[in-house]
């Protein structure tokens, strides 16, 4: 009967933990652990990339070590492909996503966002020589490319395309420069960005998205987030209130892009 009744008493114990575990305030974690673990493609110019010594740079990755210095801790970026962000966040492997991450219906039933930090809209990018496609309901029927999982093969595959899958937008307009896909979605301002390095490249764009999307940045839903959750927002809006948001906007994008139009 005593070791019944110690057996029990030792899963009790066990379970306890178990959902203490489960449940540790994030932010209380985050503090005491003295570092943000930020997960980021590190190959989508401007927002996340690699300068000309290796370094990781970009609007996003400013950003997220603004939010970081916000909060006391060190910035840990964890570059990773775009489809393995959400599956790392889901496992708890990154605390959050700095990865120009636009807020859409799905993705809001499953994660809780923070304020947006920045506004853009979204380019239908073809080849400077194709007549077909003029708007995006000449997507039907047609082939993209982006990657997978993205905001953007999502809307290409609501209009009626197929798409195919690649990792960079270097790759995607590749292959539309080669006439293996005949277009591609991405936001306005990295085509023009690309534009910059590759002034010779015969793209055009020949629709914009009449709405500006959100970007924000994407967390775990449940109540252990909360305090983290409002400890976000509350760092992107003294960032705005002090102009740090607009200062790196227009260090990457010449503009500034995080005030809704």
């Amino acid at each position: 009967m005593i070791r019944k009744l110690t057996a029990l008493l030792m899963a009790a114990m066990l379970l306890l933990t178990v959902t203490a575990v489960a449940e540790t305030d994030l932010l209380a974690d985050i503090q005491e652990r003295g570092n943000l673990v930020i997960a980021t493609e590190g190959a989508w110019s401007p927002w996340t990339y690699h300068d000309e010594s290796d370094a990781l740079v970009g609007f996003d990755v400013e950003i997220a070590r603004a939010i970081a210095d916000k909060l006391g801790v060190n910035a840990e970026f964890v570059e990773c492909p775009w489809e393995s962000i959400f599956l790392g966040i889901d496992s708890k492997m990154y605390d959050i996503a700095a990865n120009g991450v636009e807020i859409t219906e799905d993705r809001a039933a499953k994660y809780d966002f923070s304020t947006p930090y920045a506004f853009l809209r979204t380019a239908l990018i073809v080849r400077a020589d194709n007549e077909d496609i003029h708007s995006f309901e000449d997507l039907k029927g047609k082939k993209t490319a982006n990657s997978a999982g993205s905001t953007y093969a999502l809307i290409a595959e609501e209009y009626g395309a197929s798409t195919d899958t690649v990792s960079t937008l270097a790759q995607t307009l590749d292959l539309v420069l080669a006439g293996r896909v005949d277009a591609t979605l991405n936001a306005e301002l990295s085509f023009y960005d690309y534009l910059k390095e590759h002034p010779e490249a015969e793209l055009k764009i020949v629709a914009l998205s009449e709405e500006a999307s959100n970007v924000a940045i994407p967390v775990r839903k449940g109540e252990e987030n909360a305090a983290f959750l409002a400890a976000l927002n509350d760092a992107i809006n003294e960032l705005r209130t002090d102009g740090t948001l607009k200062t790196i906007s227009e260090k990457y994008f010449e503009t500034d892009i995080t005030t809704a139009q």
